[in-house]
Parts: C-alpha cells; sequence; structure tokens
C-alpha cells in the first residue's frame, strides 16, 4: 500500500503539491460555504470537454493521419525535420499542447528510424517540445492555463489571440530558423501506415468539439457541455471517460482552494499583491520556472487582475526549465525510454534551445 502511494506521489507530483496545499491552507482558514464559491467550475468542465474530445480524436489515430498525408512530399531531412516541427506548433493551437506532444514526439522518432535519420532524434524532439508549447499559447484551447486565463479575464476569442500573435509569430519563425540549421540529406520517401479507426467515433468527436468551440465563443454553457459529453462517454465509450486527466482536474481544484483561502489573508494578499504590481509579465516567467506555468498562472491570477501580462508571462513561462510546462515531461520521458544513453545530451540542447527563445520572446515583449 505505502509503495503504491510512494508511485503515485511520484506520478503526480504537481497534483500531491497542489493538495498539501490545499489541506494546509484549510488548517489557516477552516472550510465554509466559501468553499465553492473558490473553484472556477466553467473552466473545468471546458477542459473536461475538451479532454475527452482530443484524447478521441487521439485514439482514431487522426493526427498521425493527417502527418502521414504530408510525408510524401518530403524528399530531404532537412524538409523532414520542418515538418515534424511545424505539426505539432500548428496543431497545439487546437488539440492542446500535450496532446500534441503525445501524438507526435513518437510519430517523429518512428518516421526518423524509418528514413534512417536517427542522428536528429535529439534536435528533432527538443524542437518539437519547444513548438507544441509555442504554438499553443496562441489559442485559449491551446493549453490549460490559457483556458483558464481566458475565462477569467473576461477577453473575447479573437482578442485573446491578437494578445498572443506576435509572440506565436516570432517563435514560429525562430523555429524555421533552428530546424534549418541542420545539416540537410536526401533521404527515400518515407511512408508511414496510418489509417483513421472509425468514421462514427470521428464524426462524434467532430460534434464534441463543435460544442467546445461553441462553450470557448461563450455561445454554450461549459457545465452543460460537459454534462452532455459525460452522459455520451458513459453510456457509448466508457474507456474513453476513464482516459480522461483526471489528475489535471483534481490539480485545478486543490489550488483553487489554496488561491481562495490565501486570498482570504489579507497580509498575504498584500505582499504577493506588492510583488506582482507592474512586474506581472516577469513574476509569472520566474514562478513559472520553479512550479510550471499551469500552477503559476493559476495561483498569481487571484492577486492581480493584469489579464494581458499574466497570459504572457505564463505563456513565455513555459520556455526555459524542464518543469517550466509541464507537457515538456512528455518529451523527455519519451526520450528516456527510447534513447536512455542519449538523456544528458538531450537535457543540455533542451535547456540550451528553451533559454534561448525565451530570452529572445522576453525581448519582443520588451519591445512591444
Amino acid at each position: 500500500m505505502l509503495k503504491k502511494c510512494l508511485e503515485f506521489a511520484k506520478a503526480e507530483v504537481v497534483l500531491c503539491a497542489a493538495a498539501v496545499l490545499a489541506v494546509v491552507s484549510a488548517f489557516l482558514v477552516p472550510p465554509d460555504g466559501e468553499y465553492l464559491g473558490y473553484i472556477d467550475w466553467d473552466t473545468l468542465a471546458l477542459l473536461f470537454s475538451l479532454m475527452a474530445v482530443m484524447t478521441g480524436f487521439q485514439r482514431l489515430g487522426l493526427f498521425d493521419y493527417l502527418g502521414t498525408r504530408f510525408l510524401k512530399y518530403i524528399g530531404t531531412s532537412r524538409q523532414l525535420l520542418i515538418l515534424l516541427v511545424l505539426l505539432p506548433f500548428v496543431f497545439s493551437m487546437v488539440i492542446t499542447n500535450d496532446v500534441a506532444l503525445i501524438t507526435f514526439v513518437p510519430f517523429g522518432m518512428v518516421v526518423l528510424q524509418m528514413a534512417g535519420q536517427q542522428r536528429l532524434v535529439v534536435p528533432l524532439v527538443v524542437l518539437q517540445t519547444a513548438a507544441a508549447n509555442l504554438g499553443s499559447m496562441l489559442t485559449p484551447m491551446g493549453n490549460p492555463q490559457n483556458l483558464y486565463l481566458y475565462n477569467q479575464s473576461g477577453l473575447g476569442a479573437w482578442d485573446f489571440v491578437q494578445l498572443m500573435l506576435p509572440y506565436a509569430a516570432a517563435s514560429g519563425l525562430c523555429l524555421l530558423v533552428l530546424a534549418a540549421l541542420c545539416p540537410s540529406q536526401h533521404i527515400s520517401r518515407v511512408a508511414v501506415p496510418a489509417e483513421i479507426r472509425g468514421l462514427r467515433g470521428l464524426l462524434c468527436c467532430c460534434a464534441g468539439f463543435g460544442l467546445c468551440l461553441l462553450c470557448i465563443a461563450k455561445v454554450l454553457p461549459a457545465l452543460a457541455v460537459a454534462a452532455v459529453t459525460a452522459v455520451f462517454l458513459l453510456v457509448f465509450n466508457r474507456k474513453l471517460l476513464a482516459a480522461v486527466d483526471y489528475s489535471l482536474l483534481g490539480t485545478f481544484v486543490a489550488f483553487f482552494v489554496f488561491i481562495g483561502n490565501m486570498g482570504r489573508m489579507e497580509s498575504f494578499r498584500a505582499m504577493l499583491g506588492a510583488v506582482l504590481e507592474g512586474h506581472e509579465v516577469i513574476t509569472a516567467v520566474a514562478a513559472s520556472q520553479v512550479i510550471s506555468n499551469v500552477p503559476a498562472a493559476l495561483l498569481l491570477s487571484g492577486f492581480t487582475h493584469q489579464w494581458g501580462a499574466l497570459i504572457i508571462g505564463c505563456n513565455l513561462g513555459g520556455l526555459g526549465t524542464l518543469i517550466a510546462s509541464m507537457a515538456s515531461l512528455i518529451s523527455y520521458k519519451q526520450i528516456a525510454k527510447r534513447y536512455p544513453e542519449k538523456k544528458g545530451v538531450y537535457f543540455f540542447w533542451f535547456t540550451l534551445c528553451n533559454v534561448g527563445l525565451l530570452a529572445a520572446l522576453l525581448g519582443l515583449w520588451m519591445i512591444l
């Protein structure tokens, strides 16, 4: 039993840390009727629905199928690298950064192996990881903290996109330059077998995604869509319902409780508010390096209303350390599993690339 608890704590470090913080804060502010008001139910509902839909698409093989359609136009290793980096960059804007990495990092490794280009595995996965974190910052549904901050800020979807567009465009250009710097070789056309597993399931996922988009556009209530999604999956696809990342939802709930309690402590509220005032971007970036950008967004949102600065800071904060964005750990685990001898090299180039991109985008922020 103890061994299982330790294994769970190791696998869900962020969730466990958030739960500990919530419990400790409950001793400082005893539970009462205000606790329910801490939780942003709309964000949780929409996040649940999006995770269910994207997991469905991923299991149907849609993203692998679309990726293979582009491979027939590839003739050099440089073109291959650029394509495999652009796939998570573009798709993460819609399917979230973690789903993009879960899908395209293993896909990219398979493609490199079939093309005889395993030498590119480290630069590929480094750039794919950065691409997913950078592409996802453009849209409200690109990553969990965006979805939360979008709901909290009251911004329209297009306003959000306009806010992050300069950073997404600049980061896309940087990724293209970095990918183009790799030495190129001619390669034979790569044919990766992939097909969509079930037209009926695909149509259901498309319908679900359409409902999520209507929620983001604030046409439909998120709680109603989440209820429909849950009932549909309970009846027709319980395996998919069980596959939703409930640990992420639990992390959100725990942080909501912690933030709500800390917000009721005037001394803490005044201290953090003073630290944040006028330094929202830098504070968000710095906090993300230590606790990752999702917890940083949840924590800092309770103590400032400078939503634009917080959105920029938490998105840029996904660059830097390996834990700045928890999605980055997905790629690291893939490298550690398939190429354990390359872990050290990967960590070095990952850090160098991320710190460089972070410095470049912070420079752009200072100019803008």
